[in-house]
């Protein structure tokens, strides 16, 4: 009894003075009241839209925590422009037209003065139309179709002359590969991409007969058919490869079948486009082994940027097994990327910092400086790597500098003829036949 009204004395005196403070708190905002834009001035807000929930969380939320992170250590800088960041973070959930509503959100109601989000090009292209109308600027860290240049948007991931084309040219050269699959997920980074891969697999000799294509939907699970169809479409005599467009957590139960039906990465490789440190974390990676993935950054790759990056990013984490991956290191190029630009403008002013981008370098992991090109595209090395038992990538092949990234494919009608170019044409997709600007990334 006596302990009890011990602690309602101490309540009731913890609320008096929480009511005290609470008046004079009060009384210091009436006396000298601080306006919302006096209040926003305070901090310089980032808005971080990735994928919580859903299909995609398997490789979204690491994403959000990589924007985390970086604010952080930024912070620990003093900030930007003497001003601290505060993320902002919202789940889109991997519903498509919720990326657009949480966006404008973003922009409108909270005034971020960047976004870095985004996986999916569904969800990419769904947030188009809101960059444009508010002004906004997304940063989208992950490799892509192209076909695309928009003035708001800074692609740091890889386009297909970063990724794809290089990945079948591996195939093609070192493991010999005549008849390919190419197997995604149903959705435009795929369709466009293996369109793309289709025209230059055909320009390099390779037949009809010898291209399969499969679409599944997202979050695929049943995968015994399709796997037992690609094993009947390897057993031809020539050798076979699968490039995998396959996205989100179907990966998994995809190579699970491969093992269930004994298909080995001598037999039949898969070179994959999503598969990376993040997405094998967990999973058990035996069906995985000698399999390939094509990205421009590895953690195992061993430079003094990516120890210090890695041993950073696992003390913030607080897990001394915390992956690093491709994703995220586009995440650091391009935060530190729109740092700079904001510093040299000393604005946060989008369409200052829109400009001050193309041209601005920021080094990557692996050892080399990226640049942001007038196509609002960067300079990126490209990788193969061999997936290995701890879930890690054994580098097999590499570029010998960086490569410049396309916004429009050399190999499709409709896109050869166009570049991207913010800087002087003041276009996303100049004609260089015709010198005239127009059509869908004007």
């Amino acid at each position: 009894m006596l302990t009890q009204l011990t602690h309602d004395i101490a309540t009731m005196t913890r609320r008096r003075a929480l009511a005290a403070a609470a008046g004079l708190v009060m009384g210091l905002a009436a006396s000298s009241p601080l306006s919302p834009a006096q209040a926003a001035d305070d901090t310089i807000k980032v808005g971080v839209l990735h994928s919580l929930s859903g299909t995609m969380a398997i490789s979204e939320t690491t994403l959000k925590d990589t924007i985390l992170f970086l604010i952080d250590e930024q912070n620990k800088k003093g900030g930007v422009l003497g001003k601290k960041l505060e993320a902002v973070v919202v789940d889109p959930a991997s519903n498509w037209p919720l990326f657009a509503e949480k966006a404008r959100e973003l922009i409108t109601k909270d005034k971020v003065a960047v976004v870095f989000g985004c996986w999916t090009s569904v969800s990419r292209k769904s947030v188009l139309p809101v960059f444009k109308e508010l002004n906004n600027i997304l940063f989208y860290p992950v490799q892509y179709e192209g076909e695309e240049s928009e003035r708001n948007v800074f692609y740091t991931g890889a386009a297909p002359n970063q990724q794809a084309i290089p990945a079948v040219d591996y195939l093609m050269k070192e493991e010999k590969v005549k008849r390919w699959v190419l197997a995604g997920t149903d959705y435009v980074y795929p369709r466009t991409t293996n369109k793309i891969l289709e025209a230059y697999l055909k320009s390099k000799g390779v037949a009809q007969d010898d291209i399969m294509i499969n679409y599944t939907p997202f979050g695929h699970s049943d995968w015994q058919t399709i796997v037992a169809d690609i094993k009947k479409f390897g057993s031809a005599g020539k050798k076979t490869a699968v490039v995998s467009t396959i996205n989100g957590d179907a990966n998994v139960p995809f190579y699970k079948e491969l093992g269930n039906q004994g298909i080995k990465a001598t037999d039949i490789p898969v070179v994959a486009f999503s598969v990376g440190e993040e997405e094998l974390a967990g999973i058990d990676t035996k069906p995985l082994l000698g399999h390939l993935a094509a990205w421009n950054y590895f953690q195992s790759i061993k430079t003094p940027e990516n120890e210090k990056f890695i041993k950073e990013w696992q003390a913030y984490t607080k897990n001394p097994k915390r992956v690093t991956n491709d994703p995220m290191e586009a995440h650091v190029i391009g935060f530190n990327m729109w740092v700079k630009a904001v510093e040299k403008v000393k604005s946060t002013d989008p369409d200052k910092v829109i400009d001050a981008l193309p041209g601005t370098e920021a080094p990557n992991l692996t050892g080399g400086i990226s640049k942001m090109l007038p196509n609002h595209h960067i300079t990126k090395p490209v990788f193969i790597g061999e997936i290995k038992g701890n879930g890690q990538f054994d580098v097999v092949w590499k570029t010998p500098g960086l490569v410049a990234g396309d916004a429009w494919s050399k190999e499709l009608d409709g896109s050869k003829d166009l570049i991207g170019d913010w800087v002087e044409k003041k276009c996303g997709n100049y004609n260089v036949k015709t010198n005239k600007c127009g059509g869908q990334g004007s």
